[in-house]
C-alpha cells in the first residue's frame, strides 16, 4: 500500500506541470509571430501591388499609402527589411494561414467573416465605394444599376456588395480595378465598383474617360492581417499605428497618396 501512496504526489505533480504547459501554450505562439520576424530582421507584406494609390509597381518597385506604411511600421517594430509579396484578395486569407507570408497591408476590409480566420491591426485606412461610370452616362446612383454589367475586382468588398445589393445585374470580375474601369471608358460595362480615391487615381494617370457618380455606397475600414493568435504581434502593430497617428506620420503618408487628404482625420472616432 506505501507503493500508490508514494506515486499519488508525483501524479498529481506531472499533472499540474502539463496543465500550466498547455495554458502557456497559447502566449508562447502569440510571441513567436512578433519575434521571429524580429529575429529574421525582415517581415514578408502580402500586396495586389495593382491597387493604386494603395500599393501598385512604379518602375517595377512597390509605391503606395500601404507601401510607405509597411516600411515605417517595419522600422518603428526595428525590422530592417520588407519583402513585398504580391498575391490578391482571392489569397491573402489562406496564404496568412499558410505561413506564406507575415502580415498582409493591402487595403483589407476587417469584415467578422474574415476575423474568424485571421487576426486584423486597429484600423490604418478607411475608404468608400463609389459608382464609376463613363462621362456621358445617365446613370447617377445604385437605383439605375438593376440590370447592368458592373465590373468589380475579384475578391473585394466591391465585388460582394454588387452581388448582394444589385439585383438583375450582370457581375463581371477583374484581376483589378484599371481593368475594370477600363472596360467602363470602352463601353463593354455600364459601370465600375471601386473605391473613390483609387478610381479617380487611376483615371486620371490612364486617361479614362470615366467619373464618380452619386454618394458613397458605403464605408469601409481596412486593417492590417495576420495569423490568429498573434497577440504580441498585435499589440506591436497596434501600439506602432497609433504612434504613428500621433505624432503627423500617418498624416504625411495620406497627404502625400491620396490627393491632401489626412488619413488621421478619417480615422478619429473609429
Amino acid at each position: 500500500m506505501a507503493t500508490p501512496s508514494r506515486r499519488t504526489p508525483l501524479l498529481i505533480a506531472l499533472t499540474l506541470a502539463l496543465s500550466l504547459a498547455a495554458g502557456c501554450g497559447s502566449d508562447q505562439e502569440d510571441a513567436d509571430l512578433l519575434q521571429r520576424v524580429k529575429s529574421a530582421g525582415v517581415i514578408r507584406v502580402a500586396q495586389t501591388q495593382a491597387n493604386p494609390p494603395w500599393n501598385f509597381l512604379e518602375n517595377g518597385k512597390p509605391a503606395g499609402y500601404d507601401v510607405d506604411v509597411a516600411h515605417e511600421l517595419a522600422r518603428r517594430l526595428g525590422i530592417s527589411r520588407v519583402e513585398f509579396v504580391p498575391s490578391n484578395f482571392q489569397s491573402f486569407i489562406a496564404g496568412v494561414q499558410a505561413g506564406r507570408f507575415d502580415a498582409v497591408i493591402s487595403g483589407q476590409t476587417i469584415t467578422e467573416e474574415r476575423k474568424k480566420q485571421v487576426d486584423f491591426s486597429r484600423p490604418y485606412e478607411v475608404n468608400g465605394i463609389s459608382i464609376f461610370v463613363a462621362n456621358d452616362s445617365a446613370i447617377g446612383g445604385v437605383a439605375d444599376l438593376k440590370g447592368k454589367t458592373i465590373a468589380v475586382t475579384a475578391g473585394t468588398t466591391q465585388a460582394a456588395f454588387a452581388k448582394k445589393s444589385i439585383p438583375d445585374a450582370e457581375i463581371k470580375t477583374y484581376d483589378n480595378a484599371t481593368l475594370g474601369l477600363t472596360e467602363v471608358g470602352t463601353g463593354r460595362a455600364d459601370a465600375a465598383l471601386v473605391s473613390r480615391f483609387q478610381g479617380a487615381f487611376l483615371a486620371e494617370k490612364n486617361g479614362l474617360v470615366v467619373k464618380p457618380t452619386g454618394p458613397l455606397l458605403e464605408s469601409e475600414v481596412n486593417g492590417i492581417s495576420f495569423a490568429k493568435g498573434s497577440t504580441a504581434f498585435k499589440q506591436a502593430v497596434d501600439t506602432a499605428l497609433g504612434d504613428m497617428i500621433t505624432d503627423g506620420t500617418l498624416s504625411a503618408i495620406s497627404k502625400k497618396w491620396l490627393g491632401g487628404l489626412d488619413m488621421s482625420e478619417e480615422l478619429k472616432g473609429l
